[in-house]
C-alpha cells in the first residue's frame, strides 16, 4: 500500500497543482508516479525538467532502456524495472539482451562497456578511470553520449528511490 496519496489539482495545492494541471491539460492524466511526486512542487518540477532534458540525450532508446534496466535491477524498484522492460521491448531489445541488461552487460561489447559504465556511475563513480573514459571511446562513444549516461542514471535514481520510499509498486 502506497505511503504517500496521490495527489489531483484539486487536492494539490501551489505550484503543484499547476504543474499537474499543466500535465493533464496536456497528456489527459498523470501516472501515480507524477501524482504522488506533487507533495513536492520542487521534486516535480525537478523530474519534469530532467525527464525532459533526457529525451534530448544522444544515446538511443533502445540503449537508454538498458542503461534504465541496470540501474533499476540494482536500485530495486520493480515499478520502474517493469516500466523499462516494456519500453526496451517496445522499441525492439529482445529478451536476451534485456536479461543481459539486468546482469549489466550485452552480448554487444560497446553496449557491454556502457552500460557497465551506468553500474559504476550507480555504485562507485570515483572509482571511474581514466582508461575505462578512453575505452568507451575506441568503442566510439563522443563526450556528450558518455556525459548522457550521468543524467540518464540520475533521473533512474530519482525516480526508482522515489517510488520505494512513497511505497508505489506495480500492480498486481
Amino acid at each position: 500500500m502506497p505511503r504517500f496519496a496521490r495527489l489531483t489539482p484539486d487536492t494539490a495545492v501551489g505550484a503543484s497543482r499547476d504543474l499537474l494541471s499543466e500535465l493533464i491539460s496536456r497528456h489527459g492524466q498523470v501516472g501515480d508516479m507524477v501524482s504522488t511526486m506533487a507533495h513536492s512542487p520542487a521534486l516535480l518540477g525537478g523530474y519534469l525538467q530532467l525527464s525532459r532534458a533526457m529525451k534530448r540525450a544522444k544515446l538511443s532508446r533502445q540503449l537508454s532502456e538498458r542503461i534504465s534496466i541496470a540501474v533499476q535491477t540494482q536500485q530495486g524498484c520493480r515499478l520502474c524495472l517493469e516500466s523499462h522492460i516494456d519500453a526496451a521491448r517496445a522499441v525492439g531489445v529482445n529478451d536476451q539482451e534485456i536479461e543481459r541488461a539486468g546482469a549489466g552487460t550485452s552480448a554487444d561489447p560497446a553496449i557491454a562497456a556502457i552500460i557497465a559504465l551506468a553500474v559504476q556511475v550507480y555504485r562507485e563513480p570515483v572509482a571511474i578511470t581514466d582508461e575505462q573514459i578512453a575505452a568507451l571511446r575506441t568503442h566510439g562513444y563522443k563526450d556528450r553520449e558518455i556525459a548522457d549516461v550521468v543524467g540518464i542514471v540520475a533521473l533512474n535514481i530519482l525516480t526508482g528511490a522515489f517510488n520505494l520510499v512513497v511505497g508505489l509498486k506495480p500492480e498486481q
